[in-house]
């Protein structure tokens, strides 16, 4: 038969209030006891029963964690140590996937709401004010986006696009695109920006491209493009995109990196598989995800009643902290010195050497000291 709480209190020499109030206020128990009740309820094998606890204590012990897509390799380290992190404070984690749509990201919070203490939001597509409108059903922590007035875990994409720009200004590289990610991505906005700015300073040309699907094929749909700016260098929007580039690339009788350089961002473990070896921006993905579920559950810890609404989940005084972790550029072998008699179409005709400037679909560009920016 399994053991019950009057066993644990029994072991544990306390009343069975402090066996509960053990499970479920731990800050309410004096440590030493604490300790005891948890040891008995160890060699028992006594385990709370969670829906009990939560009609007490007026908590689930859930989070919901709401990705972008799941398929893309970018995601799992993060949900697995957010699923790590929550589960040694004794929470679960519901994992769902909206496949880059906002209006599905909308839908899995509502629905999420009443049976978790918080969402988890990471790289979400809904507007910032949709995110701000949401956190007033459930406590939400934004990771990968920056929005005003709600706890953020953000990683510092923008410095790693910098380095990346001055990593090819460096190899001699002055004709650089961008391949864009999709529209409405913060990580997007921040790459271009920090792009922009240091394509400017190095007195380079930056060709944007985009806004793209960030995958494979929507990399390597951009080959052709790419081929036919001229660039010597491509910073890609992520690891998928740089990865389906070279094999566009390649298809076009293209090398990388003797013909074109590409660096994509996140350092997911199939760049450091792929030949060549992908120079990438590296992106603490496992540290934003046990980073976030600390900031939603810091508060966590005073009792309050179901029912009033979900406004009071996770604790009365909300944290409104953001974060920013930071990147780092890894050069590895994708990336080398420009061309010195520039680069040639398959078949040996020369690029036009004029400068070549694409509509950017994200916004109009305009030519800032040679540097194609938006």
């Amino acid at each position: 038969m399994p053991a019950t709480i009057r066993d644990v209190a029994r072991a544990s020499g306390v009343h069975i209030s402090t066996v509960s109030r053990t499970f479920s206020a731990p800050h309410l128990v004096n440590p030493e006891t604490r300790v005891r009740v948890l040891a008995s309820a160890e060699e028992l094998g006594y385990r709370p029963n969670r829906a009990a606890r939560a009609l007490i204590t007026g908590r689930t012990h859930n989070i919901g964690l709401i990705i972008a897509d799941i398929a893309n390799p970018f995601f799992p380290p993060l949900i697995k140590a957010a699923e790590g992190q929550a589960r040694h404070r004794d929470y679960h984690v519901f994992v769902a996937d909206t496949n880059e749509d906002p209006t599905a990201e909308e839908e899995l919070v509502h629905a999420l709401a009443k049976q978790v203490d918080g969402v988890l939001l990471c790289s979400p597509r809904m507007s910032n004010s949709l995110i701000e409108q949401v956190s007033r059903e459930v406590p939400v922590v934004v990771i990968n986006r920056q929005v005003a007035g709600l706890p953020c875990v953000m990683m510092d994409v923008g410095q790693g696009a910098r380095s990346a720009i001055e990593h090819l200004l460096g190899l001699g590289h002055r004709r650089i695109a961008l391949l864009g990610g999709p529209r409405g991505s913060w990580t997007n906005r921040e790459i271009r920006r920090a792009a922009g700015a240091a394509a400017r300073a190095g007195g380079a040309e930056l060709t944007l491209l985009g806004p793209n699907p960030p995958t494979e094929t929507g990399g390597g749909a951009q080959a052709e493009q790419v081929r036919r700016s001229g660039v010597t260098a491509v910073l890609a929007y992520n690891d998928l995109m740089a990865i389906g580039l070279i094999e566009g690339l390649d298809q076009l009788g293209l090398r990388v990196p003797q013909d074109v350089s590409v660096v994509g961002v996140d350092d997911i473990a199939l760049s450091r598989l792929t030949r060549p070896k992908l120079t990438t921006v590296a992106t603490p993905t496992a540290a934003a995800g046990r980073t976030a579920v600390d900031m939603l559950l810091q508060h966590d810890s005073e009792p309050r009643p179901r029912g009033g609404g979900r406004s009071a989940a996770v604790g009365d005084r909300r944290t409104t902290a953001q974060v920013m972790l930071q990147t780092e550029l890894v050069i590895r072998d994708s990336t080398g010195p420009v061309p010195e008699t520039g680069r040639t179409r398959p078949g040996g005709t020369p690029e036009s050497p004029g400068p070549h400037r694409l509509a950017d679909p994200g916004g109009p560009a305009r030519t800032t000291g040679g540097v194609v920016a938006s």
